[in-house]
């Protein structure tokens, strides 16, 4: 069985990758890193999936398209 792709906040996404909270957003500007979710008014999250694609290849990441399925599917 297939787990949820859990939500992960910003000091999360820190810790895995080593990437400082201004290099993360420069990055998602230019299309480098996996783009956050908005998940409340004030809040918002990656999906554990994104950055665990990331941080397994960085230099090859590209975001999914709309036919791209996840590598346990």
């Amino acid at each position: 069985m297939r787990q949820p792709d859990r939500i992960i906040r910003l000091n999360t996404v820190r810790a895995r990758t080593g990437l400082s909270r201004s290099t993360i957003y420069r990055k998602i500007k230019e299309g480098t890193f996996p783009p956050q979710l908005k998940i409340s008014t004030n809040g918002a999250g990656w999906h554990e999936s994104d950055i665990n694609r990331w941080v397994a290849n960085p230099a090859g990441w590209r975001p999914r398209g709309e036919f791209d399925f996840p590598d346990d599917y």
